[in-house]
């Protein structure tokens, strides 16, 4: 089969392009063939919230044969871009979507594919909406999501948000994999704190990812007087570049008589220092004021760290993760208790085993069928041109 796989990789960080490329591993994993089409520029620096939208690691996570042809703010490039993939003439059409950002670039891209390709495209919908509201974001999504047959989702939730904008999408529920791509360079406890010059005797909360308004920081710091009074030798490990104005949340530590207990890292961690945070973590908290998908918390998942989060756990086809502890939303007295009690008496700083690499893979595999299974309940067969 071949497929048209286009979102963002390397050179450019975060999760999505993580997705991508593991999407295309497994796509390939398949015997299928696959253009993968990613940005020449993703976004102009002058709109992008953090210092650099491009990935710093030494060990990046690279697809080496990515064709680099879309510009955000060059139309040309989208024309083009289309007549390419064309050429290449794929019997699927995969579209990352994930902010209205881009939906200029696949609004072309799906009015052309329509009028004159006529090839089955299909969306992966990360968020059908973004976490920040505005008020055209609802119809600039529904006039991009609407050229596509089909859609996955990674949860119940977005399900139901794409199905208020489209009530009669096809949709499939694809969970997100756990991530393990950093699994091999796990520490053991001691070494990962003594790298990082933590105690070795304390008991270590993880926020990590970008800070932004809805990842719930301002919840958790707000939490931390109460689960000091109830944990002995606990700390918060606060890791992430800052999207959101910094000062208020050291305001809110000062403020709150904390400072001895949050350890703040505003900067974006390269793929080769991962590792070393969620080795020496006890528990990641993910206290997120709006349901959504979270890598984070798939990432814990894949090194088997527990996690008290706001994200609804799903089940995989990696089979069952760590321990997941799920909080209402915005519910810093739950979130409280369910921390305090996490470190109960029962509590012992082992861990699960980490995700291995087979149900990894079968995870990801999982995904493909749920793009093919797309196609299949509107009855296409693949290649054809008469949906």
């Amino acid at each position: 089969m071949r497929i048209a796989l286009v979102g963002p990789v390397y050179p450019y960080r975060g999760g999505i392009p993580h997705y991508t490329t593991m999407l295309y591993r497994a796509f390939r994993g398949r015997e299928n063939d696959v253009l993968l089409v990613s940005f020449k520029r993703q976004y102009p620096q002058w709109l992008y919230p953090g210092r650099s939208d491009k990935d710093p690691s030494k060990s990046a996570l690279k697809v080496e044969d990515a064709r680099y042809w879309i510009d955000s703010v060059n139309p040309i490039t989208w024309f083009t871009t289309f007549r390419r993939i064309s050429r290449y003439n794929p019997d699927i059409i995969v579209l990352q979507w994930w902010t209205p950002f881009f939906a200029p670039v696949w609004f072309v891209i799906g009015v052309l594919n329509r009028l004159m390709l006529k090839k089955p495209l299909v969306y992966v919908c990360h968020n059908v909406l973004p976490h920040e509201s505005r008020w055209w974001y609802s119809w600039a999504t529904r006039a991009v999501l609407v050229w596509g047959m089909g859609f996955t989702v990674s949860s119940q939730e977005e399900e139901t948000r794409l199905k208020t904008l489209m009530p009669r999408a096809k949709v499939v529920l694809a969970p997100h994999p756990p991530y393990t791509m950093f699994v091999a360079d796990r520490l053991s406890r001691y070494e990962a704190r003594r790298r990082l010059d933590l105690d070795q005797e304390a008991k270590v909360l993880l926020f990590f990812g970008i800070v932004r308004e809805y990842k719930g920081l301002k919840n958790l710091l707000l939490a931390m007087p109460t689960i000091r009074e109830r944990v002995d030798r606990v700390v918060l490990l606060v890791v992430g570049e800052f999207w959101d104005r910094k000062q208020p949340y050291v305001d809110m530590v000062k403020s709150l008589g904390i400072g001895d207990a949050v350890i703040i890292e505003d900067r974006y961690v390269p793929n080769e220092e991962v590792a070393l945070y969620f080795s020496a973590a006890d528990l990641l908290v993910a206290p997120y004021t709006r349901v959504t998908g979270s890598g984070v918390v798939q990432m814990a998942e894949g090194f088997g760290l527990p996690a008290v989060t706001t994200v609804l756990a799903s089940e995989s086809c990696a089979g069952n993760g760590p321990t997941h502890i799920v909080v209402s939303l915005s519910d810093v007295g739950e979130l409280q208790d369910a921390i305090s009690s996490f470190f109960g008496d029962s509590w012992t700083s082992d861990r699960g085993a980490p995700v291995s690499c087979a149900k990894d893979s079968g995870a990801w595999n999982c995904v493909v069928d749920a793009v093919l299974r797309v196609c299949e309940s509107h009855r296409i067969s693949v290649g054809e041109k008469n949906w």
